[in-house]
């Protein structure tokens, strides 16, 4: 009889741990970038903090209006071609995500945002610095750094009154950030009394740069601006090097600003010109960022390129809105996006009007002996 009693509690407790396991409201967060592709490493890289924000938010326990709540990543690929994008942010809205952190570049970002605004999700770009994503007018949309506005100026300021520059020539990739971050420096330049001898383009698929490379050179230029990603920017170093060009030095926004551009440039001489732009302190200023670097390293080693504590930090911002609205329903949280007051690993976190980052802060590199250090 005692036999059977035990039987009949044992069986009772795992009917009500399958109750309360069921009432587990599940959250689910897109994440989207280029996992595959010549840009695979940036995606990698985004992915990997959105993953390691989920963990570790599941593994403290989230209650969002009364409710425990289980956090599932929905990561999609979309290899930085804009089509891509939108099909994978079609698919996210149809598989009714919470929120989505996403995308990389700006050419996917600018039309998925339309793709989220029409489905009434939010959407926090860890990494598209193109203006004219927050000028839409969506109020789904969210940057968490600063965009080409100050990265194109910051470097163009540089070359003006630090270095003295007199003539550089323009490079870009015809991409929306590519094209954005050229045309600000363009402008910032000529306002300060630099002179523009050329301008080139290419494309984010290209390798080969000497026909470009030979009509610059030609111009004497003290310096190139490139406007694109580190596949293209990594050869053109090493073809500058070629052609004689090692001491013409190379300006680029963050789209360049990766570890990886060392080891894509061959152990190019002109690597050592390299000053590019990134929309965010370093991650030795960060306020959560040494300590985020050795978590992330432990978990994922020699991964790391610009972006992760981004991704990290934008799951963390969505997750946060939810839990002030007691509620993960986009129709709800939305409007608590615009409230943010998050103190996150990259920086605090708060909103304009326009989804832009309050107060972004920006901060220049270089190259030492294959290493990328921050100016300042």
């Amino acid at each position: 009889m005692q036999h059977k009693l035990n039987l009949i509690v044992a069986a009772a407790a795992t009917v009500l741990a399958g109750t309360a396991m069921a009432q587990d409201m599940v959250v689910k967060i897109g994440h989207v970038g280029p996992v595959s592709g010549a840009q695979a490493h940036y995606g990698k890289d985004n992915e990997n903090g959105a993953r390691m924000a989920v963990e570790e938010l599941n593994a403290k326990g989230v209650t969002i209006g009364g409710k425990k709540v289980k956090l599932e990543l929905v990561a999609e690929d979309d290899a930085a071609d804009p089509k891509q994008g939108t099909a994978a942010a079609q698919k996210l809205c149809d598989a009714k995500v919470n929120g989505v952190v996403g995308h990389l570049n700006s050419g996917t970002t600018i039309p998925a945002s339309t793709v989220y605004n029409q489905c009434g999700i939010p959407h926090v770009t860890p990494s598209a610095t193109n203006p004219k994503l927050t000028q839409q007018g969506y109020k789904t949309t969210f940057r968490l750094l600063a965009n080409d506005n100050a990265l194109g100026a910051g470097l163009a300021l540089h070359a003006a009154n630090n270095l003295k520059l007199k003539k550089v020539a323009i490079i870009d990739d015809r991409t929306a950030y590519g094209q954005g971050v050229a045309e600000v420096f363009k402008k910032t330049a000529l306002a300060r009394g630099i002179q523009v001898v050329d301008e080139q383009f290419t494309n984010d698929k290209a390798t080969d740069f000497m026909a470009i490379l030979t009509a610059i050179k030609s111009k004497a230029p003290d310096a190139v601006f490139y406007g694109g990603m580190d596949p293209q920017a990594g050869p053109m170093l090493r073809q500058m090097d070629q052609l004689g060009m090692s001491n013409v030095k190379m300006f680029g926004g963050d789209g360049i600003c990766t570890a990886k551009l060392a080891e894509l440039s061959g152990g190019a001489k002109a690597l050592g010109g390299v000053i590019c732009a990134e929309g965010g302190a370093s991650l030795d200023k960060m306020p959560g960022g040494k300590a985020w670097m050795a978590k992330y390293e432990a978990k994922y080693p020699k991964q790391f390129q610009v972006y992760s504590p981004y991704t990290y930090d934008a799951v963390h911002v969505l997750v946060d809105a939810m839990v002030r609205a007691g509620s993960a329903d986009p129709k709800v949280y939305t409007a608590k996006l615009f409230e943010s007051n998050y103190q996150g690993v990259t920086t605090k976190v708060g909103f304009e009007p326009d989804g832009e980052l309050k107060n972004p802060a920006m901060t220049l590199y270089v190259y030492k002996d294959g290493k990328k250090v921050p100016l300042n």
